[in-house]
């Protein structure tokens, strides 16, 4: 039998004492703990122990050791007395980080008074933050200039702990009533909020999230540590990834595109230069249709339409969606880069245009997450990053390529039809890969039907990024201009992505289907802040290129390239 903690003995001695007259504690403030603390190891993607702790029907079931959770028995519930082990324990939970008193207490709380649990959707895996890593830091730099000293602004002293928490700033577990938090997240022009506008708030939203995280999770603060006031770090942003590099691969392109007109645009094939990967592009002539869907078309979405006339100018498509094949080289490299993606040994005597283009730093997992790399779609990229795929292919090969816009993936999407699919009346199963026959994975590129423009997984597989910023009201936007319309983003979310993939259902495969991203799909990114390159909770969003006829000016290729840099994701 594991010997327990002389704390854990201490509180379980009393459990059944004060168990009658123990105030019921609400899931909200236990679900933060479970996130950081437990779904890591013991969650949908990985069951240690055959355990899981994101749901609650896992916690009742329990494991190999049997149940985790026993409802108004602390005594009895594992899920408890291994976090209260002593701290050599092989067999304390979590085994690297164990849980701090406060945190057990509430956790005792919550299952002596019932263990409500009020969510029935698995808890979503949540970065446990650490203090002197993820806290200090934003405190040091942002907020102890004004908050510390003789006269602390606002009575607010945020030197040591017992100081912070004695002016009533943090009320650990709940973010929602620390003003320490809420002022952070305070409008631009709010009187409350911290940092002021002159003194640089408001906070990148990476701060304020993990501001909020630590507040939720306890707002654990070694007690001995003193808070001083530091410079603000600013992270190494200089780079070679600019607009004079967009114009030496503008004057590249300009050199090597010889094909002029439409007439003499065809299919072909190519590789990635470094890579020797191939690929395929099909030729689509330019030309007008109806875009959006019909009101009586059947699963239509308000966000469809009104329809519109719209024109498009003649480009190249991908055949197929960007491979693993394709894609990989480009995600991984031997070199060291910044977290923006620069080369942190770039030299221009050394180096070319090609090692000038930002490109991802290394996925903390493996994202192909087991559904196989070679033949299939490249998956859970950003919209950055796929911009970015986009710039090193042009550098290397000298033609644009970008991601198409909603208007141009539409218009090749349909292939000249009006019906909700590419292929009329026929078999879904024979087009595209969807909820219904994926077996919940991706499949290989081109094992299905192609639209009738020759283009394959159109339709399902992995959803596709365009380019453009998502809104509901689209289709107002464009009124004015039908012609060739782009909707610029202008922050990092939503933005347009096409064609459904494999776990979506029927209707949103259609080909007037529109969805945008979310902070969501990247939820379960351990790292802080989150990366720019990767969304992990994505494994159904992918992309495919086009080639423009027209070479844009170095301006508007530099935004299609960049329209995410320098935001925080």
């Amino acid at each position: 039998m594991k010997s327990l903690s002389a704390f854990c003995i201490l509180v379980l001695c009393f459990v059944s004492r004060v168990n009658s007259q123990e105030p019921v504690v609400d899931f909200a403030p236990v679900q933060p703990l479970l996130a950081s603390a437990c779904v890591h190891c013991h969650g949908e993607k990985e069951a240690e122990g055959e355990l899981r702790l994101d749901t609650l029907a896992g916690a009742l079931a329990g494991g190999a050791s049997g149940p985790a959770l026993v409802p108004g028995n602390p005594t009895d519930s594992t899920l408890l007395t291994s976090t209260m082990l002593a701290h050599d324990d092989a067999d304390i939970m979590p085994p690297d980080e164990p849980l701090d008193p406060s945190q057990i207490e509430l956790l005792r709380k919550w299952v002596a008074s019932g263990a409500k649990w009020d969510s029935d959707k698995p808890i979503k895996i949540q970065p446990r933050i650490d203090f002197v890593k993820n806290i200090q830091p934003i405190l040091e730099q942002q907020c102890v200039s004004c908050h510390s000293g003789d006269d602390p602004e606002g009575g607010l002293d945020l030197t040591t702990r017992e100081m912070a928490f004695d002016s009533g700033a943090i009320t650990a577990f709940d973010a929602a009533d620390s003003s320490l938090y809420t002022t952070t997240v305070a409008g631009k022009n709010d009187d409350s909020l911290m940092p002021p506008k002159n003194s640089g708030g408001p906070l990148p939203s990476s701060m304020t999230k993990t501001l909020r995280m630590w507040i939720d999770q306890g707002a654990i603060w070694p007690a001995d540590l003193k808070l001083e006031k530091k410079a603000k770090e600013v992270g190494p942003q200089v780079t070679v990834d600019d607009i004079e590099l967009v114009a030496q691969i503008h004057a590249k392109i300009l050199a090597t595109s010889k094909v002029e007109s439409e007439a003499d645009m065809a299919d072909y094939k190519s590789a990635v230069p470094l890579t020797k990967a191939p690929f395929q592009m099909v030729a689509i002539k330019g030309g007008t249709f109806l875009m959006g869907s019909p009101e009586d078309e059947k699963f239509r979405s308000p966000i469809e339409g009104p329809q519109t006339k719209v024109s498009v100018d003649p480009f190249w498509i991908g055949k197929y969606e960007v491979t693993w094949d394709e894609y990989e080289p480009f995600m991984i490299t031997e070199a060291s880069r910044e977290k923006h993606g620069a080369r942190k040994d770039y030299d221009a005597n050394v180096h070319t245009i090609v090692d000038g283009v930002s490109q991802p730093t290394p996925p903390y997992t493996e994202m192909s997450f087991g559904m196989g790399q070679l033949g299939y779609p490249a998956i859970s990229m950003t919209q950055h990053a796929a911009n970015k795929y986009c710039q090193w292919l042009s550098a290397q090969t000298g033609h644009f390529y970008r991601l198409p816009t909603e208007a141009e993936w539409e218009y090749a999407c349909r292939a000249g039809t009006t019906t909700p699919y590419s292929f009329g009346n026929g078999q879904l199963a024979d087009y595209a890969w969807y909820s219904a026959n994926s077996k919940e994975k991706y499949q290989k590129i081109g094992l299905k039907k192609p639209n009738p423009w020759g283009l394959f997984d159109i339709h399902g597989n992995v959803r596709e990024w365009t380019a453009d910023k998502f809104t509901e009201n689209y289709f107002e936007l464009i009124q004015d201009n039908p012609s060739n319309p782009y909707v610029k983003p202008s922050k990092l979310y939503p933005r347009s992505a096409r064609g459904g993939g494999w776990a979506d259902e029927f209707d949103q495969l259609r080909s007037a289907a529109r969805v945008g991203s979310d902070e969501a799909w990247k939820e379960t990114d351990p790292q802080l802040p989150q990366s720019i390159w990767y969304h992990t909770d994505a494994p159904w969003i992918g992309f495919r290129v086009i080639r423009p006829l027209k070479v844009p000016s170095v301006e508007e290729m530099y935004f299609y390239w960049n329209s995410a840099s320098g935001m925080r994701y």
